[in-house]
């Protein structure tokens, strides 16, 4: 899947800057910088109005105003350099700066959209140095420019340059990634009562033996590798590593085999504790339209993006595309879609959906926990952080849908910009672009899905989006071929998507769970999605959206006919996907010949159906398949590298992005932690990928740059699938599996009015120990409230209600029967039976 084609070569071809070392020469082609030396003129160098030329000791010199915004509004350049496609050239030059500055030296196109074939952005000194980058020409082209900007300093400068060559015949920039000790393992953390596995590269072909050793060097485990002969995915001859024995929790372990040991890692039972903060965090500082609150976020602190304030054109008034529309919308909110300013619905909408997921899992999981502060603006009032973080996204979905019902697909910039460039500081005009089906299912489908989470915390938004949702499925029933045009990807990502039926699928499961209506279950019985094999290579995506319908219709409460067959399929998708990763080598659930496009979310989305089947069997297997393939994420990979900013020795922190670019100027923050990188992508689209990767095998196809976007972009759809299975690991404790409750509960509602229900739950003991005080917990579908109750002490926060023992009926000995009640007050829509009530913590059988 091709998250955006034709999106705009941005980044730099160039190597690694080689400060204070030689320029890389090219003696066989010649100079094709007019003037480089600047010995007696500066011609025919040219400069911004705002500087002027000075020539000393042989450098061309310009005193910097200080007080410019962008990098852009300062610049030298020379012109009319020609560029031949496909020729290896080698760029250097000497500078010097005072005091120390980032500048930026691109060889370019001279015209909009100016793209770039070098983005290089040293941190220029005072006494200078020599910089040095090769790069191939991607295009025949007679009239390049090279240009260093050299503005966007609150305070004066002087810039220096000299010796600035261009020659052509350099010898081709051969990249071979750095993969470190040929053990992989996974280098976070591995749970005590978890399954423990590792990847040995090797030439062997008979078993290996191998030791653990623990932070002091002690051998506390051994044994024997598992030959597996040559990984297809990688072309490595591998062995496997099976310590799921050793048990005992502790940092600082490594792996030895074939005389190499392995990056450090724990075993620890609170190893993911973080990562499930950190994963949705991600979400604040994608925010659009509000300040990045720097006090909430050390580093990360911006000004608000978008909101009309120069040179923002700003989303609050934003028109059309020409010819599309006559009016003006109010779009401002929501996340960025990635590493550029854009925004999409249909990004947006599976994204924001897995966030609701996640939380909705936590009412209806066994072994799901609360999630927990995220150290929001919101943090601190009535409703879940997580909930608060979706629901500004949320509401900036809303706010594309039109008066007909209809929503609008995307909203970016008129044209593609470059990159570092701060949100708040993209002069560029945004426009809205057309109404898609596609667009307007998803409005439907993440609607229907918040008016139920929402409907205990705001009526109001919860009636809202239940309107809109309506709205939108009306509308697109209307027009269910409006579809996206492949060809509008001047500015953003295109997004297209050539059948909705899914979208279609998706829609009504969302609309049946919250509504119980008639059209939406006969719409679902009667789709040839709802009994189809759809765990296909990868589970679900932007453009493949039938399994979030499928999964939400087995794990949240509903009456829908023949919802055990669900349940099944949902079994049976994850059983293909532990199957794919048993027999990997690597321990994946992902067997593509070519990776595809964002293929670290793939991994992770056939993890989410693998776990849904953990919750809805208990059947070990399941767990222990999402617990061994976050391993290939976190390191256990052919590149031995995390993917995930902040966690492991290793891992990517160069993100493509416009904003997390520490690696372009280093005033800018790299990503934050817990931020997921798209990962391996066969089809390398970007310069960067094709210049350094060519011919690579499936997962060498990566490379931590900020210029590869088809290899290393950050995404709102990449960190959601993150986020939901590190919150599903981190809430597996230290591996124990709990034992289920010695208990049976028989819920039963025998009565409703339109205000109105009441319902009568028996508690029966059917262990062998008498239980001594008890709480009965169980979560409502959506705003339904307990208005009194009978024979047990009632409570309720959000969703969830809990009945405690009385005096008199605290004991329950086995066998024994207590029976609570109480009347409700309703909510809109269905009020199901809990397919999930917890007594003491433990699930009961029902």
């Amino acid at each position: 899947m091709l998250r955006r084609i034709g999106i705009l070569a941005v980044a730099a071809l160039a190597t690694a800057c080689l400060t204070g070392a030689p320029p890389v020469t090219a003696d066989e082609g010649p100079e094709q910088i007019p003037n480089g030396t600047f010995d007696t003129t500066a011609d025919p160098w040219w400069h911004t109005s705002n500087l002027d030329f000075e020539l000393s000791g042989g450098r061309l010199c310009t005193n910097v105003p200080g007080g410019t915004v962008n990098p852009w509004d300062a610049i030298i350049g020379v012109n009319d350099i020609p560029l031949v496609k496909d020729e290896t050239y080698a760029f250097s030059f000497f500078a010097t700066a005072d005091p120390s500055k980032v500048a930026r030296a691109y060889v370019q196109l001279p015209t909009d959209p100016y793209t770039q074939y070098v983005a290089a952005a040293p941190e220029v000194s005072v006494s200078g140095n020599t910089y040095s980058y090769t790069f191939t020409s991607p295009v025949d082209l007679p009239n390049a420019q090279v240009v260093f900007q050299i503005g966007g300093s609150a305070t004066p400068w002087r810039f220096c340059v000299d010796n600035v060559s261009l020659k052509g015949g350099a010898p081709p920039d051969v990249y071979k990634p750095d993969t470190g000790p040929r053990v992989r393992v996974n280098q976070v953390a591995y749970l005590p009562k978890g399954p423990k596995n590792a990847t040995v590269v090797t030439d062997a072909t008979a078993a290996l033996p191998w030791q653990l050793k623990n932070s002091a060097g002690t051998v506390v485990a051994h044994g024997t590798t598992t030959p597996r002969g040559v990984d297809a995915s990688s072309g490595q001859n591998v062995h496997s590593i099976d310590f799921g024995s050793y048990v005992k929790a502790g940092t600082g372990y490594t792996l030895t085999a074939d005389g190499e040991t392995s990056r450090p890692f724990d075993i620890k039972p609170d190893a993911y504790a973080d990562l499930k903060l950190d994963a949705l965090k991600f979400y604040y500082t994608q925010r659009s339209g509000i300040a990045i609150d720097d006090a909430l976020r050390p580093g990360y602190g911006r000004p608000a993006g978008h909101v009309d304030v120069a040179p923002n054109q700003g989303d609050k008034n934003v028109p059309c595309q020409p010819g599309v529309c006559d009016y003006r919308l109010d779009v401002s909110g929501g996340w960025y879609d990635a590493g550029d300013h854009g925004k999409y619905v249909v990004n947006g909408g599976i994204s924001v959906a897995q966030i609701m997921s996640e939380f909705e899992r936590t009412k209806n999981a066994p072994t799901a926990k609360p999630i927990g502060s995220l150290n929001i603006p919101e943090s601190g009032d009535a409703v879940p952080d997580v909930l608060d973080e979706a629901r500004w996204e949320q509401e900036f979905l809303l706010k594309m849908q039109r008066s007909d019902g209809m929503v609008h697909h995307k909203i970016h910039d008129e044209n593609w910009t470059g990159l570092p460039l701060l949100p708040n500081l993209d002069p560029q005009k945004r426009e809205l672009h057309p109404v898609s089906t596609a667009a307007t299912l998803n409005l439907a489908a993440t609607a229907a899905q918040a008016a139920r989470i929402f409907a205990p915390y705001d009526a109001a938004f919860a009636a809202k989006n239940l309107a809109a949702a309506k709205k939108a499925w009306t509308a697109a029933k209307a027009n269910p071929n409006v579809l996206a045009s492949a060809s509008d990807g001047v500015g953003g990502g295109t997004y297209d998507d050539a059948k909705v039926s899914d979208e279609f699928y998706w829609a009504a499961a969302e609309l049946y769970i919250t509504t119980g209506d008639k059209e939406f279950e006969n719409y679902l019985l009667a789709s040839p999605l709802h009994t189809a094999d759809i765990w296909n290579t990868g589970a679900m995506d932007w453009g493949n959206v039938a399994a979030l319908g499928r999964l939400d219709l087995a794990t949240v409460p509903n009456a829908l006919p023949g919802r055990s067959e669900v349940r099944a399929s949902v079994v049976a998708g994850a059983d293909k996907y532990l199957a794919k990763l048993t027999a990997h080598p690597y321990g994946l659930p992902y067997d593509a010949a070519s990776y595809d496009w964002g293929s670290n979310s793939i991994v992770l989305n056939n993890m989410v159906v693998m776990a849904t089947a953990y919750d809805i069997t208990g059947d070990l297997k399941y767990r222990d398949g999402v617990l061994q393939g976050v391993d290939y994420i976190l390191g256990r990979n052919a590149l031995n590298q995390s993917y995930v900013t902040g966690y492991g020795e290793v891992a990517s922190k160069n993100q493509h992005s416009r904003w997390y670019a520490h690696s372009l100027d280093t005033s800018l923050p790299n990503p934050p932690r817990g931020t997921l990188a798209g990962g391996p992508n066969s089809s390398i689209q970007d310069p960067v990928a094709q210049a350094k990767l060519r011919g690579c095998v499936a997962q060498f196809c990566y490379i931590d740059d900020i210029g590869s976007w088809a290899t290393n972009e950050l995404t709102i759809n990449w960190n959601s699938p993150m986020s939901w299975i590190s919150a599903f690991i981190a809430d597996q404790g230290d591996g124990t599996v709990k034992a289920p409750g010695a208990c049976k509960v028989t819920y039963t509602t025998h009565g409703s009015w339109p205000t109105g229900f009441t319902t009568q739950i028996t508690i029966v003991n059917t262990g062998t120990k008498a239980v001594d005080g008890w709480k009965l917990k169980w979560s409502f579908l959506g705003g339904q409230k307990i208005d009194h109750g009978w024979s047990a002490n009632f409570s309720q926060e959000g969703a969830t209600a809990t009945a405690e023992n009385e005096t008199w009926n605290k004991t329950i000995r086995p066998g024994q029967t207590v029976v609570i009640g109480y009347n409700g007050v309703s909510s809109p829509g269905p009020n199901p039976t809990p397919d999930l009530i917890t007594l003491n913590g433990a699930a009961c059988s029902s």
